[in-house]
């Protein structure tokens, strides 16, 4: 008998037990972390072909006027798809089609519409758009946060109502004008570009938080209604991007420009990476630094500490919001 075995079995019987949970729990843990590892810098994801790409199918993609959206519109073009550009600026949305026109060698279509103010008329005839054409992606990313941080009682009323407007409504109408093309076809992607924001549930941001929050659990619904057609659904769970949404200009390790970031979206779909043990079905955390701190969050289990530190962020991001005001900048 070596001395580790003398050892335990001189011991009384609960330690031995706390031993063997604890031997069993580090084993866990460490499965767990190589699992996310591999996941975020090995493994790849679920080629793009499979949902049409270079085979004359289309990527719809909402808000593609700018930052994320429209590096979406950039690389799915690339990738060898046609791409549908939705948001409300023409001008932008030509200069961009035209763009991925000459870099791409693919097709474009432009479609504007404002979602925070788009009635039954509006939607009907984007519907009559995406109908038209053989769908294998649809990027959900059109999204509005408050214009900075701000207690409920604060927050205008139309403020809400946008939010709510477009990072509900019009991921619920779009997605539902694409699923039907989708479920004949039996193959597609849905992108819901969700936000730590819904999460972890962020004080001075409830509003945003809450129609964040949404896109999980509708993402999770869904994909599992369609699963089996041969769709996949994916909430991709976001921090900070360099984008107009954000108000952050400077990528950093963690914080990524649109084009770092879609990369990572796109190279790793059907992988939860970073989500992988968090108890959210139908949800990735791709990009590489996000991923961890995901993953971290699962383990320390905190949901508490995690809103009062984001209260606490938020109340510092408005005071130095205030200041700019207040100064003219």
């Amino acid at each position: 008998m070596d001395s580790a075995q003398s050892f335990v079995s001189s011991q009384p019987w609960y330690i031995s037990l706390l031993l063997a949970v604890g031997s069993v729990w580090v084993l866990r843990f460490g499965a767990q972390t190589l699992a996310v590892l591999g996941q975020v810098f090995l493994l790849p994801g679920t080629s793009l072909k499979k949902f049409g790409a270079k085979k004359g199918a289309w990527a719809v993609v909402t808000g593609a006027s700018d930052g994320i959206g429209k590096e979406f519109a950039l690389q799915l073009g690339k990738a060898g798809f046609n791409v549908l550009l939705v948001a409300r600026n023409a001008t932008l949305l030509n200069t961009l089609g035209a763009e991925i026109e000459s870099a791409s060698g693919v097709k474009t279509r432009v479609h504007v519409i404002d979602f925070s103010n788009s009635d039954e008329a509006a939607y009907i005839a984007l519907s009559s758009a995406i109908d038209e054409l053989d769908v294998g992606v649809l990027v959900n990313n059109v999204g509005k946060s408050h214009a900075m941080p701000a207690y409920l009682v604060d927050v205008p009323l139309d403020e809400m109502k946008d939010i709510v407007a477009i990072n509900v409504g019009a991921t619920l109408r779009v997605t539902h004008a694409t699923l039907p093309g989708m479920v004949t076809r039996k193959r597609g992607l849905i992108l819901n570009i969700g936000s730590f924001a819904g999460s972890v549930p962020s004080p001075m941001l409830a509003t945003y938080s809450g129609t964040k929050a949404f896109l999980s659990t509708f993402s999770a619904a869904l994909d599992e209604e369609v699963r089996r057609k041969g769709i996949v659904v994916e909430h991709v769970n976001t921090y900070f991007v360099t984008s107009k949404l954000s108000k952050i200009r400077r990528p950093s390790m963690l914080i990524p420009t649109p084009k770092a970031f879609v990369r990572s979206v796109l190279s790793k779909i059907g992988l939860p990476c970073g989500a992988a043990f968090s108890g959210r079905p139908a949800t990735s955390t791709p990009f590489w630094s996000h991923a961890i701190i995901d993953y971290a969050m699962t383990v320390i289990s905190a949901p508490a500490l995690f809103v009062s530190y984001t209260h606490g962020l938020h109340k510092s991001i408005r005071a130095r919001a205030l200041k700019k005001k207040a100064k003219g900048e």
